[in-house]
């Protein structure tokens, strides 16, 4: 007996068309294609609960992101109605300000530096490029490092400054005011000093010395006869006077790198500042506190932490700093019962300078000193940079 098609699912159809299997399958795959598009679009879901899928989490994000880069304020309106102030206040949302990145610009190499003076050998591992260790009384050399070498001498400037001013006998109690002729455009630097402040000539030297303040460098190289030209002709005529062949000044203060001299010639420098009994006091001097123009207390230390420390016998001391001239300290001290004058110049780091102080002195006082400049580089004394021996003026 013949089947019926209902019973017959496997029986071939007819040539071109489908089978009712087929049909059928075909139906279940459609719906499955369907049923996946629609969970793309929308999600799955999984225990009860819908899980976004990956794009639809990062549309989230960034929505996220841009919520958190905004914040919500309040702008206050004042309006009149009927005659009566009515405040309004209004929540809206404003963008946060960004914050670009700060990438700190690469150290400047001092002049030294650049010259490969850094990479000369001592026998005492020093980090200054330049250095001399002399006997005041003798003047016998006891330790060298590039003594010739002509470099930027910053605020070592001042010592020649305090000379100068010393030498013309002006009044030291006579009041001096700060004034926007003494604003630092060399550098840029900041002062405390407020323009309009007065203090005496003797205060202004004091801070000069002990601190290094610029600015008080510069009111006394302005109130000089013939203001700061004349004054800095003074400093190269005394440089001169003192046997200073490799030094050079264009200004009070040190803030130019045009300052330049050699560790010889700044050994002289101590030597005639150290005869001065004002110079010695002031720049030995710990601290000092001034009177502002408002009012306020503004306190002073000495910039040379040896002299702060208490356990050196310091006669006289400048320190200096510019980027082109690195860290530098200068000093005239009783080392075993000896007067020694030390200079350092083209210090690495903050606290470099001190530290071959320190080391200089350890030798003097636990190594007997040998006759002679005592150096590990033979070389040293012979780096002399001729291209940058001064002019004069």
């Amino acid at each position: 007996m013949a089947l019926s098609a209902a019973y017959a699912p496997d029986v071939a159809a007819a040539p071109g068309k489908k089978s009712a299997t087929e049909t059928k399958s075909a139906s279940k795959k459609s719906n499955a294609k369907q049923t996946t598009v629609k969970r793309k679009e929308t999600g799955t879901r999984k225990g009860g609960k819908v899980v976004a899928t990956r794009a639809e989490s990062k549309k989230a994000a960034a929505r996220g992101s841009r919520q958190e880069a905004t914040r919500t304020v309040a702008v206050r309106r004042v309006t009149v109605v009927n005659g009566k102030r009515r405040v309004v206040v209004t929540r809206v949302r404003q963008a946060e300000p960004m914050r670009a990145a700060f990438t700190p610009a690469p150290a400047r190499p001092s002049l030294g530096e650049a010259l490969g003076l850094r990479d000369t050998q001592d026998a005492l591992d020093l980090r200054s490029s330049v250095a001399l260790v002399m006997d005041q009384n003798t003047n016998e050399v006891l330790f060298q490092k590039n003594p010739l070498a002509v470099l930027p001498i910053a605020s070592i400037t001042k010592l020649m400054t305090a000379l100068v001013v010393m030498d013309a006998r002006q009044p030291m109690d006579e009041i001096l005011e700060v004034s926007e002729a003494d604003r630092d455009l060399e550098k840029g630097t900041s002062s405390r000093l407020q323009y309009g402040l007065q203090l005496p000539r003797h205060e202004f030297m004091l801070l000069a010395l002990m601190s290094s303040e610029n600015r008080a460098a510069s009111v006394l190289g302005r109130h000089y006869p013939g203001g700061l030209p004349a004054f800095v002709q003074a400093m190269n005529r005394k440089a001169r006077e003192l046997g200073m062949t490799d030094s050079r000044f264009v200004d009070s203060s040190g803030l130019s790198s045009s300052n330049v001299s050699s560790a010889a010639d700044l050994a002289k420098l101590v030597v005639a500042a150290h005869r001065n009994p004002v110079i010695r006091s002031y720049s030995t001097q710990t601290e000092h506190s001034i009177t502002a123009l408002n009012g306020r207390t503004l306190h002073y230390v000495n910039t040379n932490r040896l002299v702060r420390g208490g356990d050196w016998d310091i006669g006289l001391q400048k320190t200096g700093f510019i980027s082109e001239a690195g860290r530098c300290l200068v000093m005239q001290a009783k080392v075993q019962g000896r007067d020694v004058v030390m200079v350092f110049l083209d210090s690495a780091g903050k606290l470099s300078r001190f530290a071959d102080a320190v080391r200089v002195r350890d030798w003097l006082e636990h190594t007997p000193v040998p006759r002679g400049p005592y150096t590990r580089s033979p070389n040293a004394p012979q780096q002399v940079l001729s291209g940058m021996a001064p002019r004069g003026t």
